[in-house]
């Protein structure tokens, strides 16, 4: 018996796949879905037969959004309630955000407001023709705020001014083209092309692909023009070859051979 009320866990050779199990009400965050995925999350960190995490959605949707019975319990709620709310949202998302272990948002249906969030947390996007996104809080009287750093650094600053603002609906071929998701593919062949790209991260070394997720964090806001930021890049290349996982990698290459975290799978 699962130990997840929302949350249907799945394990597929070295991919694990999160599927958000509230079918009837759209994969509508609540407290304890949000709970659920920060558990799971951190709880797959610490498994070391996963390579890359899947997230998904049961049913028609892949995230409709914030539970509208959530959504009233909070209206009641004190300031300092909603804080600690809010947190626990922030919580879940930076979890997934901060997963050293790749993830990959499987979309193939309506994505909205939290679940626009959901798709930019994990860092590959595929989406079938039939995904619609949309940042719609403030229609609402609400904003778009914990899922906000993660949605403008995926579409650009500019994007955000413009779909924060509007709340208009997004369709696939907009999503792919502003950056909301990396690709579009027909609904038949969604897992079929989830699964090739889990099979490539599962390529990578476990912990360079970490370290390659530590690194897009400290080149985000670098420049080529920041001594400080290249003297860094050299000090992490260097004591990079000189771990384990490299050493067992180019003696790979060099031996025509694959490296062990590949035969492991």
């Amino acid at each position: 018996m699962s130990q997840y009320q929302t949350l249907d866990i799945r394990h597929n050779g070295s991919a694990a796949t999160v599927w958000m199990n509230r079918p009837e009400l759209h994969n509508a965050l609540n407290e304890t879905l949000i709970a659920e995925l920060t558990a799971a999350f951190k709880a797959l960190q610490l498994d070391d037969s996963v390579r890359v995490i899947v997230l998904a959605g049961h049913g028609k949707s892949f995230s409709a959004g914030a539970d509208l019975d959530w959504m009233r319990r909070a209206a009641g709620y004190s300031e300092a309630e909603n804080l600690a709310d809010a947190q626990r949202l922030a919580a879940m998302l930076k979890a997934i955000y901060r997963s050293h272990k790749p993830v990959i948002a499987r979309i193939h249906g309506p994505a909205i407001a939290g679940g626009t969030g959901l798709a930019t947390v994990c860092d590959i996007a595929i989406a079938t023709e039939a995904a619609r996104f949309g940042l719609t809080e403030v229609r609402l009287g609400l904003i778009p705020a914990t899922i906000g750093p993660y949605v403008a650094d995926a579409i650009g600053w500019r994007q955000a001014r413009r779909y924060f603002l509007s709340a208009e609906r997004i369709d696939a071929a907009t999503a792919a083209r502003i950056g909301l998701v990396h690709e579009v593919v027909a609904a038949d062949m969604l897992d079929q092309r989830i699964a090739e790209i889990a099979s490539e991260l599962a390529k990578g070394a476990p912990r360079a692909l970490g370290a390659a997720k530590d690194l897009l964090a400290e080149l985000h806001e670098g420049s080529p023009w920041d001594d400080d930021l290249l003297a860094d890049t050299a000090s992490r290349i260097a004591s990079t070859r000189s771990g384990a996982e490299a050493r067992e990698g180019l003696a790979a290459f060099f031996d025509k051979r694959p490296p062990a975290w590949q035969q492991e799978q």
